[in-house]
């Protein structure tokens, strides 16, 4: 089964190792991992995606709340919360293509953020599976690069856990 935590930590220099060597420790893979200061600068936000065994992953989830510079853990796998990801796509243009890319960016409500000569870059926000599907649409037009940051998440409306 899917997870998405969230991590509320204090933003010092080892707590990623530290988190990481957890995961690793326990024979998780860390699917998708994004980290950056909240509002707070001395605390940080880690979203991690892994999937597992939810009784293995309820003991990591404790030994994360054990650890000095974890504030909160949240696990988002029966809650209601919205997750997006982002992509840089670089695909190869020419003229032939150049219109089919545009109307293709268009539709999944991307945007250009680079023109040269022979490639544009797109930017795409959305969940997994709509880059995945921007990604295959632009396959066969050439994709010289592909660059996604990993899934942020947060919960729905007015509830906050953290």
């Amino acid at each position: 089964m899917q997870h998405t935590l969230s991590i509320l930590v204090e933003n010092k220099p080892g707590v990623l190792s530290r988190i990481a060597g957890l995961f690793s420790g326990r024979g998780f893979n860390i699917e998708s991992l994004s980290v950056a200061e909240t509002l707070d600068a001395t605390i940080s936000r880690m979203t991690i995606v892994t999937r597992g065994n939810d009784q293995i992953l309820e003991q990591i989830i404790k030994q994360l709340n054990k650890l000095v510079n974890v504030i909160k853990v949240i696990d988002f796998v029966n809650g209601d919360f919205v997750n997006r990801e982002m992509a840089l796509i670089k695909v190869t243009v020419a003229d032939e293509n150049r219109s089919e890319l545009l109307n293709i960016v268009d539709i999944f409500r991307g945007k250009v953020v680079d023109v040269g000569p022979d490639a544009y870059v797109v930017e795409v926000t959305g969940d997994g599976g709509k880059l995945d599907a921007i990604i295959n649409l632009c396959k066969p037009m050439g994709i010289k690069e592909v660059a996604r940051t990993g899934k942020v998440a947060m919960m729905r409306g007015t509830k906050q856990k953290g």
